[in-house]
């Protein structure tokens, strides 16, 4: 379940009742942790764990209408019934409120046994293990934080990262996850093409041995009526600002992928494409995995006067600047590039005098 929203808007409510200073969802991804005991301690010194407990679940209470399944997860849930595997959840969330999410979801039949309200995963890991007569070199454990990694590791099971939840790619891979994977789909993909065996072709070193070839994509550097561009920010470049785009599929020019790619990320229809430039991107440090991208850039105008953004589950936010404005925010580097080729950098009169 995506809960990280609820998560971090009840977290505000403590902080307020404490009295301190609340986070920024990107400060709150970034300083979030498991076991939180020791996230309370750091920025809510001298209260009551209790307390805090007491305010918090009151608060996500109140969030409740927010927590929703993650995309691909009915899917992928459904994928590992069909294939006869044992599934089980490992979480902190306190039993009522997974209780609830349960209900909201109907995920309960695909779980063997749930464990919940767990501070420390740690200390439960083993006897999960030994209760349930579970082989750990014959399981994955999935989660999104640096202590399912940890807890994996702690009980010698491999451990696949996922992307969409509390922490991004960065973060992760300090950890050394044997996967890290954007989403479940992508997980179940590589399940289905690897006998049921993820980490056949991707073990730590990376992803790139699927393929020896560079992957063609298209992104476009997209305009609005008014001169604004449109970016976008997605887990998978480390939640940094880029353009909208994603790969050609077989058979398909170029263009045309760059329609359909817009159209399903952003809901956008485009026109008066323009070529640009294409670059290589061997390994982007920004990128989730090792890859190697041929990016195919175009600029293109929004069709229509009032241009609705609808972004679907690849991308978290998206922002329209002016192309100055963009060139200060976090960008991947092919974005910048990109940027400063379409919009170069104007110096003033003293500067070119200078120069």
């Amino acid at each position: 379940m995506d809960d990280l929203p609820a998560v971090w808007k009840a977290t505000c409510r403590v902080f307020e009742r404490a009295g301190v200073a609340t986070l920024s969802l990107d400060d709150f991804r970034a300083h979030f942790e498991l076991p939180f005991i020791g996230f309370y301690e750091s920025h809510v010194p001298g209260v009551p764990i209790e307390q805090l407990e007491a305010w918090f679940h009151e608060a996500f209470s109140a969030e409740q209408d927010s927590v929703k399944p993650l995309a691909h997860a009915p899917q992928f849930l459904e994928f590992c019934r069909s294939k006869g595997l044992r599934c089980f959840v490992l979480s902190a969330i306190h039993p009522k409120h997974f209780a609830l999410h349960l209900s909201k979801s109907g995920f309960a039949p695909y779980f063997e046994a749930t464990y919940t309200g767990i501070w420390d995963k740690r200390k439960e890991i083993h006897q999960l293990i030994t209760r349930h007569g579970i082989d750990p070199a014959q399981t994955l454990y999935i989660g999104d934080m640096e202590h399912d990694v940890e807890t994996a590791h702690h009980a010698a099971i491999p451990a696949c990262a996922v992307l969409t939840g509390f922490k991004g790619p960065e973060a992760l891979k300090q950890t050394n996850p044997e996967l890290l994977v954007e989403h479940l789909g992508e997980l179940q993909t590589l399940m289905e093409n690897t006998c049921m065996d993820p980490l056949a072709e991707t073990n730590h070193a990376s992803h790139a041995a699927q393929s020896p070839f560079p992957i063609p994509t298209v992104g476009a550097l997209i305009h609005d009526q008014v001169g604004n561009v449109l970016m976008v920010r997605t887990h998978k470049w480390s939640d940094k600002w880029g353009i909208p785009g994603g790969k050609i599929q077989r058979g398909e020019a170029s263009e045309e992928a760059l329609r359909r790619e817009i159209m399903e990320e952003t809901g956008l229809a485009i026109e008066n494409i323009a070529w640009v430039m294409v670059q290589d991107a061997i390994n982007p440090p920004e990128f989730y995995r090792k890859a190697h991208f041929l990016l195919l850039n175009y600029t293109a105008q929004c069709a229509g006067d009032q241009p609705g953004v609808r972004l679907n589950e690849e991308a978290q936010a998206y922002c329209w600047v002016t192309p100055q404005e963009a060139k200060k925010m976090d960008l991947n580097q092919a974005t910048r590039r990109l940027l400063e080729t379409t919009h170069p950098t104007t110096k003033t009169s003293k500067e070119a005098t200078h120069a």
